[in-house]
């Protein structure tokens, strides 16, 4: 796949450390072994640990404290890996991946910088920046630079997501570019809160195709590098990934799903390449709707428009459709089947039943019904199967190759650094003693629910347009301005309109749904207008508060962004939602005329005057 640039995983290991002839072996490869974004100078965490033990020095990793001690440990780096190939990580993290000490300043990590470029050249025999090297902003590096901090202009700057495949920060293209380039480091696994994300693939190729997209067009080429965790679960989007950084330009919103399928065809063979396509597509979505260690059985609304009964139907449907082609499998592609399709829909289809059987049964047992009984063993049922699957993967295909690769807890999380066992969630057992013509939505039951695609117009320039997005995003799809790069000027109406019929007048409030897209623009955030019938529009900056907290957006994989509009007459009404920046993809709209029902994916569609 040409990937040619490694971080090694770091917890416990070391990869110089532990086979001397790693280095070489990867340098005579052309594989350009890194260090990750907080492992300064060519050295692994774990090198740090063995250094001081070896040497009987202070486990002080605080330059303030320690500064002779580090200076040595990090000139051993650069002479153990002078002969080779390399991008050297600089700057400086807490210990174990942690963030700064609350007292660290930024002249003391401008410090940092210079006194390792120093050791580079000494150790080198040539000028710094004769040695390519990386800067990471990553978590709290990135208040650092957002606070003035900088480095050399040879140093790429990389840039990093939010642990979740959101882009935190581009480049601004109205002021002048760094001369060194622009990295960025992605997510496709992560440890850590809201919760875990590392059993299966999370991914679909359209937001990362998107998000990757909006980076390259803001001048983010120099360098990609993608956290995929464990390799097996990620076979599909490591191989998107690794072709469009190769070469990013044969992607757009319309052939993503024919690169799916040429990537189950290279592995299954023309016959069956469509449907297995077909499938990687839709579960990679589904997962992405709510990743499986964040879901459960309150996730999904029971009570309102039949939500989690759908989302259930839709995966019990994926599921039997692997289940009914894996007979259809020739013998010699069965192991790499289960693997690449059939687990990933068998398994999440498998706790999409579970936690509605949980939801099923606490909601009959507080009716003391009978039926909650029913539900509590389909809860168990459940669970053991989850445990026969993963057992499959493990030690029965490809003659146990893959042992304990599917151990990755995934049931019965309380917090991300929770156990390493599966939980079975609590059961209650109830004893017997106790496709229109017109595009006009019609409002019903108090609200009116629009797809984002469903526009009855749109509004481009000569230079921005819109794109419809398919299968991106929570439900159907997201529309958003092409291309990337290019920002509205005042002058240009970049917008969508879409007509409603309200049966009802008054206050109403207006859900946008938006993609968890983050301020990127140097924390400036990203605006639109949204306005009725050509009145005064409204300006709303949805995501310009955002300071790197993880929570609610990452965790939901949406932002809501709400306004209030006065409706003064029933009857036929035109919304026009404006943009003013690139980078917001609208997914779904949500009216509350007086009866709206919270639910996670929203309400579902309208219908439409016919």
């Amino acid at each position: 796949m040409k990937g040619n640039y490694i971080w090694p995983a770091m917890w416990g290991k070391a990869f110089y450390d532990d086979d001397a002839l790693s280095g070489p072996l990867a340098n005579e490869m052309g594989i350009v072994m890194g260090t990750s974004h907080h492992e300064p100078m060519a050295l692994a965490q774990t090198d740090w640990h063995r250094y001081i033990k070896r040497n009987n020095l202070p486990n002080v990793w605080d330059y303030s404290k320690n500064e002779k001690v580090l200076k040595e440990f990090w000139k051993s780096g650069l002479e153990r890996s002078k002969n080779w190939e390399k991008l050297v990580t600089v700057g400086m993290r807490g210990d174990g991946d942690e963030a700064m000490g609350e007292g660290t300043n930024i002249s003391l990590l401008e410090k940092v910088v210079k006194d390792q470029r120093k050791i580079i050249a000494d150790v080198t025999g040539k000028r710094a920046d004769k040695t390519p090297q990386v800067w990471a902003l990553y978590k709290e590096v990135q208040d650092y630079y957002d606070k003035g901090m900088r480095v050399p202009d040879d140093v790429i700057l990389l840039f990093c997501d939010d642990n979740w495949g959101n882009v935190r920060k581009l480049p601004d293209l109205s002021k002048p570019l760094h001369k060194g380039g622009y990295g960025m480091y992605y997510h496709f696994d992560y440890v850590g809160g809201p919760r875990n994300s590392k059993w299966i693939n999370i991914n679909p190729i359209q937001r990362v195709w998107e998000q990757m997209n909006l980076s390259y067009e803001h001048k983010v080429d120099k360098v990609w590098v993608v956290n995929v965790g464990d390799l097996k679960p990620m076979e599909f989007p490591i191989s998107f990934f690794l072709e469009m950084a190769w070469n990013p330009k044969q992607f757009n919103s319309k052939n993503l799903f024919e690169y799916t399928e040429k990537w189950a065809a290279q592995q299954f063979g023309e016959k069956h390449s469509k449907e297995i396509a077909r499938m990687i597509n839709l579960y990679a979505k589904y997962n992405r709707r709510v990743t499986p260690e964040t879901l459960d059985s309150k996730t999904f609304s029971l009570e309102n428009y039949n939500e989690f009964e759908m989302v259930l139907n839709d995966y019990r449907a994926l599921a039997v459709d692997a289940l009914r082609l894996k007979d259809q499998i020739s013998t010699e592609y069965q192991d790499a089947y289960y693997q690449l399709v059939l687990y990933p829909i068998d398994a999440c289809s498998n706790l999409y039943e579970m936690y509605y059987a949980v939801a099923k049964n606490k909601e009959l047992a507080a009716k003391n019904d009978m039926q909650a009984n029913f539900y509590a063993d389909k809860v168990k049922e459940c669970f053991e199967r989850n445990a026969y699957l993963d057992n499959k993967y493990n030690n029965e295909i490809a003659s146990g190759k893959w042992t304990h690769m599917m151990d990755q807890m995934k049931i019965g999380y309380k917090a991300w650094f929770d156990g390493k066992v599966n939980i079975m969630p609590e059961v209650i057992y109830v004893s017997e003693a106790n496709v229109p013509k017109e595009k006009v939505f019609q409002e019903k039951d108090g609200y009116v629910s629009i797809e984002a695609e469903n526009f009855a117009r749109m509004n481009n320039s000569d230079k921005i347009h819109w794109e419809v997005i398919p299968d991106f995003g929570k439900t159907k799809s997201g529309v958003t301005t092409f291309p990337q790069n290019a920002y509205p000027k005042s002058d240009e109406n970049i917008y969508l309109e879409y007509d409603i019929n309200f049966e009802s007048k008054g206050e109403f409030e207006i859900q946008l749904l938006l993609a968890p897209t983050l301020n990127f623009n140097h924390n400036k955030g990203l605006r639109y207008e949204i306005s009725f019938d050509g009145g005064s529009p409204q300006t709303v900056n949805f995501n310009g508060h955002y300071k790197g907290e993880l929570g609610r957006w990452q965790s939901e994989q949406i932002i809501k962004s709400i306004t209030k509009h006065q409706i003064s007459q029933p009857g036929k009404h035109t919304l026009r939602f404006r943009v003013l920046e690139p980078g917001i993809v609208l997914e779904k709209i949500l009216i509350d005329t007086g009866g709206l029902k919270p639910t996670y994916l929203g309400a579902p569609e309208s219908d439409t005057l016919h």
